[in-house]
């Protein structure tokens, strides 16, 4: 049986931010930002395997577990329809991103655990709700998905960049019903809240109290700096079992009109992480998000596994 991150337990890391290192280190185009649109060629799928390869021999230089994500986060319905995929062609696309991770699993041996996670991302945009579902209609919406993945091999689902409460919650529950373990990740503004101005405290809360056995919860897509003073409620905190923070400072409305990438400074950027350990009793997961990579994932391991082993 896989062996699981879970609160508190032997720390695992994960990749940094996909998109923005196809794209701006690599020079792929990704078509609404959809990295599984790679899996289509030769080329592109090498460039994937590329990437992971990479991020898998760093957390074996680690001795750590990881979290492989499959290049899901964007291959929905609404999502693949946006750019041509009808759904025998997504769900195609979606099983070939769990191939590949399981391949490059069996190819790196067993020597620390490899999870396989579908990672969800939200219906619509990475930082605006727009036009939010009820937790019932995001059920039904994301358990299609979920369930090709699920039939094959998927062995965790992680609700990514989620904006609102109603979506996460709908994910999970769409996750449960698949019979696979959910974590929920959302992301916050400057202000350290959900874009719809909701405090995290109370998305977890009310995200736990309507799913139960949810995994551990989240924060992703924004800076260290931005939710940092919110992680003083104790009831939050032992809550929360992964980080994967954006390298740039800037608000979610800085980056969308930003014309280059801000990689920040990835010494930097493990600095906050490691000044988050304290507050952060349950964190199990350690990788990045927006203009993170390797990088920034090999110096957030440095300054913060020493500490979590301890």
């Amino acid at each position: 049986m896989t062996t699981l991150p879970k609160l508190g337990g032997t720390p695992f890391l994960t990749d940094a931010g996909l998109e923005t290192c196809l794209i701006f280190h690599d020079g792929f185009e990704l078509p609404q930002f959809a990295a599984f649109t790679l899996l289509d060629n030769p080329a592109g799928t090498e460039g994937l395997r590329a990437y992971y390869r990479a991020f898998l021999d760093l957390a074996g230089e680690h001795g750590t577990g990881f979290v492989l994500d499959a290049p899901s986060w964007r291959a929905s319905p609404d999502w693949g329809a946006a750019i041509g995929y009808d759904r025998t062609q997504l769900a195609a696309a979606n099983v070939r991103g769990i191939d590949l991770i399981a391949e490059l699993r069996r190819e790196g041996g067993d020597a620390n655990p490899v999870v396989l996670n579908l990672p969800i991302g939200p219906r619509g945009d990475g930082y605006d709700p727009g036009d939010m579902m009820s937790a019932a209609e995001a059920r039904a919406y994301h358990a299609w998905q979920i369930g090709v993945a699920a039939d094959a091999g998927a062995e965790i689902v992680t609700a990514l960049t989620m904006t609102y409460l109603e979506e996460a919650q709908g994910i999970a529950a769409a996750a449960a019903d698949a019979g696979l373990p959910a974590v929920v990740s959302f992301t916050v503004e400057t202000d350290g809240r959900l874009p719809t101005g909701m405090t995290l405290a109370e998305a977890v809360r009310q995200t736990d109290d309507a799913v139960g056995g949810i995994a551990y919860f989240m924060i992703n897509c924004a800076h260290p700096s931005h939710f940092a003073a919110v992680l003083d409620d104790p009831a939050l905190a032992a809550r929360i079992g992964g980080i994967r923070a954006n390298a740039s400072r800037m608000s979610h409305a800085e980056l969308d009109q930003a014309a280059e990438l801000d990689e920040g400074n990835p010494a930097e950027l493990a600095a906050d992480y490691r000044g988050l350990l304290a507050a952060l009793p349950g964190l199990c997961v350690l990788g990045g998000c927006c203009g993170t990579d390797l990088r920034h994932v090999d110096a957030i391991a440095h300054a913060c596994l020493p500490a979590m082993r301890a």
